[in-house]
């Protein structure tokens, strides 16, 4: 589904994208799909013998939140060759707060509101929504997580 797109980011940026299909949720729980993708990215990159400053690891939704964590986790990694780049398109990179101001403006908006966001956030993890009102209303994180994390997910 997404080859044309990879070809015109590749061309574009003079990069090597790699594409990886990895096991989707909610058959598959988290990690599965991060576990999928850093192995790919490791092994492309031990083993392609591509000029590491043009690998770009890309990734839209939850391919977006893989993308994010292989190219945290491959930083730092002394013995593997550095990525050029990430490429994150709408991005699914926090579940501590749905009721921020981009939820609360877009919560209705069709293919992805409010509460599809949390159920498919809750599909990733866990394979199971039955905790959807929960997350919806932020009782699912304890306060003193909210606390702690405060300045990065603060509407503010």
């Amino acid at each position: 589904t997404h080859e044309e797109l990879c070809r015109f980011i590749a061309r574009e940026s003079e990069s090597v994208v790699v594409s990886v299909g990895y096991r989707l949720a909610p058959e598959h729980k988290y990690p599965a799909a991060y576990e999928d993708c850093l192995s790919a990215s490791q092994h492309f990159l031990q083993h392609y013998g591509v000029d590491p400053a043009r690998v770009t690891v890309c990734g839209d939704s939850a391919g977006g939140n893989l993308a994010a964590a292989v190219s945290q986790t491959l930083a730092g990694r002394s013995d593997l060759p550095r990525l050029r780049a990430q490429i994150l398109i709408y991005p699914g990179l926090q579940a501590l707060d749905f009721n921020l101001p981009s939820y609360q403006q877009n919560r209705g908006v069709p293919l992805l509101s409010q509460e599809r966001a949390a159920f498919y956030m809750l599909q990733y993890l866990n394979g199971n929504a039955t905790k959807l009102e929960e997350v919806l209303e932020g009782s699912h994180i304890p306060p003193d997580i909210k606390l702690k994390y405060r300045k990065w997910v603060s509407p503010d």
